[in-house]
């Protein structure tokens, strides 16, 4: 496992080859929100040939629904929520150039083909502890969708937002070496 690194959001991708599953990272940028509702609306975008809501190319998507601002906050809780529900959408998105994603959890045989065939990395925040990514979140704008209340696409500007690198673009994955620890023990 490496030292923590510091990453730019929009250089995500042009670290990724240097990036192993296990490494800490603190992610500096914009970063977009996008779950279930909203990914089967930029789909049917896409297959429609219609502009989208933020440009793919470099993109970070976080899946997540965060709740509203308290007064005087940009965002309220902000955690992340199940990326599994994301697999059916994510190659074509990683295909399209999406830079990286941000989620909790195991991702599926062709999203973890996916994120090794175009250089790209998965990154999971730590699940339970909204309130405390929040504080890492500066701006916040709804640009998509905002008839999906807090699954609206909104733009964030993140500082030092703590992750770790789950499926790496070598084909490292945090999830199947942790299962492999544990039964070597």
């Amino acid at each position: 496992m490496s030292e923590l690194r510091k990453i730019n959001a929009s250089q995500l991708k042009k670290y990724a080859s240097e990036l192993k599953s296990g490494d800490k990272i603190l992610l500096t940028g914009t970063v977009y929100t996008s779950r279930d509702a909203a990914h089967k609306r930029i789909k049917a975008l896409i297959e429609n040939g219609q502009k989208l809501p933020f440009e793919l190319e470099n993109a970070v998507i976080y899946y997540a629904g965060p709740t509203p601002a308290p007064k005087g906050k940009p965002i309220g809780s902000c955690g992340p929520t199940t990326s599994g529900r994301m697999d059916k959408f994510a190659p074509l998105l990683l295909d399209l150039g999406l830079g990286g994603m941000i989620g909790k959890g195991e991702r599926s045989k062709e999203v973890r083909g996916a994120v090794v065939r175009n250089g790209s990395v998965y990154l999971c925040a730590v699940g339970g502890a909204g309130a405390l990514a929040a504080h890492c979140i500066k701006k916040c704008e709804v640009i998509a969708f905002e008839d999906l209340g807090c699954e609206s696409v909104k733009k964030l500007y993140v500082e030092n937002f703590p992750l770790i690198v789950a499926n790496d673009c070598s084909g490292g994955d945090i999830f199947s070496q942790g299962r492999k620890q544990f039964e070597e023990k």
